[in-house]
């Protein structure tokens, strides 16, 4: 089946590790600079490593060294943006009008409010297995 690759992100990667069910594969994330003319004058700071796991797909062989194009579906990194982002943005600002509200402190409503974002990104991790079906990279 052919997907429309103008909804997919894609990166090139190197395999780091391969395992039974999953491959590490190593992104070289740099800045948008990185193809600028004078991209010789940019620092060190301007290049990152991530390391993503893949589901090793049954009947396809792979060697670590070996490099591969990652992709995702562009609605998933939105999904992974407003989870990640957005929605802890809007958790913080209502509760802290709620909070600003029903309290004489300022500066206690604004610790409630960043304190409600502890059992936010806890439910987030209790949720991770779930995540990680939904957000799944493959290997084009």
């Amino acid at each position: 089946m052919t997907e429309n690759t103008a909804n997919q992100i894609t990166h090139s990667g190197l395999i780091q590790q391969i395992t039974e069910k999953k491959i590490i594969v190593s992104i070289v994330s740099m800045a948008s600079c990185a193809s600028c003319q004078v991209k010789g004058a940019c620092s060190a700071s301007d290049v990152e490593e991530k390391i993503v796991e893949v589901k090793k797909q049954e009947g396809k062989e792979y060697q670590v060294g070996e490099i591969v194009t990652i992709v995702i579906n562009q609605s998933v990194g939105a999904w992974a943006v407003l989870f990640g982002y957005i929605f802890p943005l809007v958790v913080v600002v209502a509760a802290l009008i709620i909070f600003t509200n029903m309290m004489e402190s300022q500066g206690i409503a604004g610790l409630l409010a960043i304190g409600l974002l502890i059992p936010y990104y806890f439910g987030l991790y209790l949720s991770r297995k779930v995540m990680t079906d939904s957000f799944e990279f493959r290997l084009q």
